[in-house]
């Protein structure tokens, strides 16, 4: 069963107990669920996931104006239930009160973004890593009555404004264009595979973070990024398999066409949208276009790079 699952059941079973006696002016502020840091939270679960912080437990999100005067009585509850359900037993580690039990719900939102509400201008979402919002919107919310909680989740949801994802997405290509068109085949030349290989996995990061900004979907921690372009982003077999291809080549077989292929893909993708119409296939001057092209004056002032993913 995944962890997911078993957070949405173990709350179901202890609901009762976790609310009894409190009066519904409380209990129709807070909300809970399973949401942040983990592989539960994205889906991505597996046997291997289960040797630390699994196992039944949720999150417990009180508003910033009740969380002094109600976090104690939450946390007894919380740790009063019981520690197994069916045949499981939590995990306990020094991360688990970080991913489980009672939180300020701002105080969540801020770890994640910086900020205790949605952000409200582009430079506040061009700030945040996309991986931390990934995190932000993950998992399931089972309960929230005021909907406090979900309001801002959902505004995050909503994916980045226009200019924003345009701006990413020439930083990204910019970053495409300078490791695996430039210096990957420029490093193999030189006989340099250590240098190669790190322009490779530049590549690789770079070109995932634009397929998912192409599909509206936040990429996460990189160890999970692969799987969220299959999975979530749902993009296309081929593009997946071109990657799987330049990942499991020794470096100095890599076959440079498949480089070039992704890049052909990610250029006649944004020519399609409409944001260049540069001749040529060097994705730089396609970035740059993009970037002198934003209707935001503040973001056309922002270095080139500044968006770009990093792990």
């Amino acid at each position: 069963m995944k962890g997911l699952d078993i957070s949405r059941q173990y709350f179901a079973a202890n609901k009762s107990t976790l609310l009894a006696g409190l009066p519904c002016e409380i209990t129709n502020r807070i909300a809970i669920g399973l949401v942040g840091a983990g592989s539960e939270c994205l889906g991505f679960d597996d046997e291997l996931s289960r040797d630390h912080d699994f196992g039944p437990g949720f999150c417990i999100w009180l508003p910033r104006s009740m969380y002094a005067t109600w976090k104690d009585e939450f946390t007894r509850r919380y740790e009063a239930l019981p520690s197994s359900f069916n045949g499981m037993t939590r995990q306990e580690s020094e991360l688990a009160g970080q991913r489980v039990g009672v939180f300020e719900t701002q105080a969540f939102y801020r770890l994640f973004t910086g900020l205790d509400r949605a952000p409200q201008t582009d430079s506040e979402w061009l700030a945040i890593p996309e991986q931390l919002l990934a995190m932000s919107v993950s998992g399931e919310v089972f309960f929230d009555p005021s909907g406090f909680f979900s309001s801002i989740r959902q505004e995050l949801l909503g994916f980045y404004p226009e200019v924003v994802i345009r701006k990413k997405i020439a930083a990204n290509m910019a970053q495409m264009a300078q490791a695996g068109q430039y210096n990957l085949l420029r490093c193999s030349k030189r006989v340099d595979f250590v240098a190669a290989d790190a322009a490779r996995t530049e590549f690789m990061w770079s070109t995932m973070a634009v397929l998912h900004l192409l599909s509206r979907c936040y990429m996460p921690y990189y160890k999970w990024s692969f799987r969220s372009l299959v999975e979530h982003a749902c993009v296309p077999d081929s593009l997946c398999v071109s990657l799987q291809h330049i990942a499991q080549s020794p470096i100095d077989k890599l076959d440079i066409h498949e480089v070039e292929y992704l890049c052909a893909v990610v250029l006649g993708s944004v020519k399609k949208l409409g944001w260049t119409s540069v001749t040529g296939d060097f994705l730089l001057d396609a970035a740059r276009d993009i970037w002198q092209s934003l209707n935001s004056s503040e973001l056309r002032m922002r270095p080139l790079a500044e968006g770009v993913y990093r792990p």
